[in-house]
């Protein structure tokens, strides 16, 4: 095949010189253009030039008032001179050269400047001497003037500057009086009265216009909630509704906004914090779906952001209280926007707290934790308790203890004890976090290589190398982020919450708040390090010894110290007699009136003091604390007796030489003495439980059950042995079933049905005879009788 040939050929030397022979002529024809535009133009200058020396002529004259009363006649021969210069006479005819005389002896045609009459394109400089003229003329003054002119701004056109004026109105002072009378009437037209409405239809117009608004809050809410990415911007049209400025519907439409608002961010929010992009993520191309669930992400949180800044603005309006400018909202409803205000902030806190700004609704919901408000204050408390309940990892609960702990210090311990209740719901318990990390942690044996050769195929091997090395990577991920985060987490919560309690041990020891601090001491004594051990016994006892504390608050240091020397405490030698003295000394305190919900406590003080330390307790301390307990159950209430007498049982079986007390017969030498408060010293041996033949006559049937139980001694087995629902419960479980807080019996009385069912006596039956027959003649006797007369009663009396 033949070589392509290339289109493209070198241009020859005569082509080439060919080519600069017409450049040449164009450059000469280019030239010859150019002078023939510019003498164009120059006569299209003389012809308008002619124009404005014709129109001069058609003006009537205007004659110009001269401020000296004379004209030089030297100056008007230098205006023609100058004026032939200008003119190009050699292309002007003979009349317009009388024309142009003639009008030079005329005195309006001094006014015009036909020098300014240039082209167009000429600059500006040239017309500054215009207006220096227009300046330079004197302004005459009238003696007398007749007519006061206005003088307005001066019009500038090609011939110059034209000053204008124009003459003021004047105006009768009689004709401005009728005037205003004529306008009066035509004012009170214009504004008509609004008309007043009933009540009722005032009320009908409110519900109507109501009716509105709710229907746009729900078409607004529905369209984001079906297609949120592409209906972001709707959120900001529904969040504008909070600025409601309808006075007779504001504070109602405002309130169904907020928590119309509330429960659309619940809803749509994502499971992940939005990070702000960085400049290099900003300058990259992405794809439309990127972009548009970026666009969404950025609308999202700005909305956020602004939604709770207007929370955060109501409850600082009603905290101030403060009218402000449109006073749309009254006073009183300040209070009712923030008690919805502070709810959403609660709703969020609660299922928000993986997403942005969390930490600043902390901030502003543990203030409110200790507000006036009694609904308010417990609001938030009960929003703090569920978070720590749900949150398993610690991250939050961790941003609330350090924020509350901060607080407490700040307000120098004068706060609500609810605050400090919350830390009791912290999902902090050694046992869980070592049963998770044994779970995780534990070694998982797999199979070595002369195994799977043996039992398995060469395909088997691969997929069985495959699995094991994710397991591997499953594992070290889920160890690095569950375990190490946690106890991570967990102790430095704990770290701060033991800072405050041991803050307000040692300062503010007859606060309020003590017994909250002993409250949650005893729940988490377990976890306190073994160097306070000694320090906080000593505290514990000391505080027991002064008096000044309640019984509740008693308990709870006795619980407390058992607590710390049943866990690591083990290890110390420490005898905690006095303790068992004290809680020995303050059962009596106890009664079926308000005392009777610490029963609870005590319950849980023995099982940590008698039944987890059998070993550690002697058999006079066990006698001792089951002669006072049978004898606290006579005056409790029916729950308080029954997980009273669970404890005996569980005592009795834990320590079998107990039930010499079942029988008349004494034992060693000495008297019972029940008013001494050493239960070492008493001499429980030589006395009897007759307390339980006492409470086998019981009203309540469960107590009744237990009383004839423990008389026969506890049996597990044979007819006298309880059922499994009440011998599988412990003791507190008890107390908590049979609770008469509802006040009502529990379980309910039932109704006795007679035995005789045949013989039903009805109506005078009950009755003898004879009474039956007097009272059928009084009443006859009545119906027929006049009106009383009690006079004669009264005289009779009388004498």
């Amino acid at each position: 095949m033949k070589a392509r040939r290339n289109k493209k050929q070198v241009p020859s030397f005569r082509k080439l010189l060919k080519t600069s022979k017409v450049k040449l002529e164009n450059k000469l024809k280019n030239k010859q253009f150019k002078q023939q535009s510019t003498l164009k133009k120059y006569r299209k200058e003389q012809r308008k030039l002619r124009q404005a020396v014709k129109d001069a002529v058609s003006k009537k004259p205007v004659p110009l008032e001269d401020p000296k009363g004379k004209r030089p006649g030297k100056r008007i021969e230098r205006e023609e001179e100058e004026e032939e210069e200008a003119l190009p006479l050699d292309m002007m005819d003979e009349d317009d050269l009388q024309l142009m005389k003639d009008l030079g002896q005329r005195a309006s045609f001094l006014t015009r400047d036909i020098s300014s009459s240039e082209p167009v394109h000429v600059k500006k400089r040239k017309h500054e001497s215009v207006i220096d003229k227009y300046e330079k003329i004197a302004r005459t003054l009238q003696t007398a003037p007749e007519k006061e002119l206005i003088h307005l701004l001066p019009i500038k056109d090609k011939s110059g500057i034209i000053p204008q004026t124009r003459e003021k109105p004047v105006i009768d002072s009689n004709q401005d009086e009728e005037d205003q009378e004529e306008m009066e009437p035509e004012e009170e037209i214009i504004e008509k009265p609004i008309k007043e409405l009933t009540l009722e239809e005032h009320l009908i117009e409110r519900k109507k216009k109501l009716q509105e608004r709710k229907m746009h809050i729900a078409a607004l809410a529905s369209a984001i909630l079906s297609d949120p990415e592409s209906n972001i911007k709707k959120l900001k049209e529904l969040r504008s509704m909070l600025m409601e400025q309808d006075p007779d519907v504001a504070v109602t439409v405002r309130k169904l906004v907020i928590v119309s608002l509330m429960e659309l961010f619940k809803d749509i929010t994502p499971s992940y914090k939005i990070r702000p992009l960085t400049e290099a993520e900003k300058s990259t191309k992405i794809r439309k779906e990127t972009q548009k669930l970026r666009e969404f992400e950025e609308g999202l949180v700005s909305q956020y952001k602004f939604y709770l800044e207007n929370l955060e603005q109501m409850i600082k309006d009603w905290k101030q209280r403060k009218l402000k400018k449109s006073n749309v909202v009254s006073l009183k409803a300040y209070k009712g926007l923030a008690e919805v205000a502070v709810k959403s902030l609660c709703e969020l806190l609660v299922a928000l707290p993986h997403f942005n700004f969390h930490n600043n609704i902390i901030v502003l919901i543990v203030p409110l934790m200790n507000d006036m408000s009694k609904l308010i204050s417990e609001m938030c408390c009960e929003a703090v308790k569920k978070l720590f309940k749900q949150d398993k990892l610690g991250q939050a609960s961790l941003g609330v203890i350090k924020v509350i702990s901060g607080y407490v210090k700040g307000r120098n311990y004068e706060v609500r004890p609810e605050m400090l209740k919350t830390f009791l719901c912290l999902r902090i318990k050694e046992i869980e976090v070592k049963k998770d990390t044994e779970d995780i942690n534990k070694p998982k044996k797999f199979m070595t290589f002369k195994e799977k050769r043996r039992t398995l195929s060469r395909m088997q091997r691969k997929w069985k190398k495959a699995e094991e090395k994710l397991e591997r990577e499953l594992r070290e991920a889920e160890a690095s982020e569950s375990t190490e985060k946690k106890l991570k987490l967990h102790t430095e919560t704990l770290n701060i919450v033991f800072v405050t309690y041991f803050r307000i041990l040692k300062k503010a020891q007859r606060s309020p708040l003590l017994p909250a601090v002993l409250e949650g001491l005893a729940k988490f004594a377990h976890l306190i390090n073994v160097e306070f051990f000694d320090d906080l016994l000593i505290v514990l006892h000391s505080l027991i010894e002064s008096g000044d504390l309640s019984y509740q608050e008693s308990l709870h240091c006795v619980q407390t110290a058992f607590h710390i020397l049943s866990g690591q405490g083990d290890v110390l030698n420490i005898d905690p007699m006095k303790f068992y003295t004290h809680l020995y000394k303050t059962l009596f305190k106890l009664h079926a009136g308000a005392t009777n919900e610490g029963v609870e406590t005590v319950l849980q003080c023995l099982d940590v003091m008698l039944t987890k330390r059998r070993k550690q307790v002697s058999q006079q301390r066990a006698l001792a604390f089951i002669k006072r307990l049978c004898t606290l159950a006579l005056h409790v209430l029916p729950n308080s007796s029954i997980g009273v007498l669970a404890t005996n049982r569980i005592l009795m079986h834990t320590f079998p030489k107990t039930d010499l007390l079942l029988d008349n017969e004494s034992q060693g030498s000495g008297v019972f003495l029940p008013e001494l408060d050493e239960p070492e010293y008493c001499n429980a041996q030589n006395t009897a439980l007759w307390e339980l033949h006492a409470l086998r006559r019981h009203y309540h049937p469960i107590v009744q059950k237990f009383a004839v139980h423990l008389i026969a001694g506890a049996p597990s087995e044979g007819s006298e042995a309880l059922k499994p629902e009440l011998s599988r419960r412990s003791a507190a479980e008890l107390f908590e079933a049979y609770s008469m807080a509802a006040m009502t019996f529990n379980p309910p009385v039932e109704s006795s049905n007679s035995k005789r069912k045949d013989q039903v006596l009805q109506g005078d039956s009950f009755l003898n005879e004879e009474l039956n027959q007097l009272i059928k003649r009084h009443c006859s006797q009545v119906a027929a009788q006049l009106p009383l007369d009690f006079t004669k009663c009264l005289e009779t009396s009388l004498r």
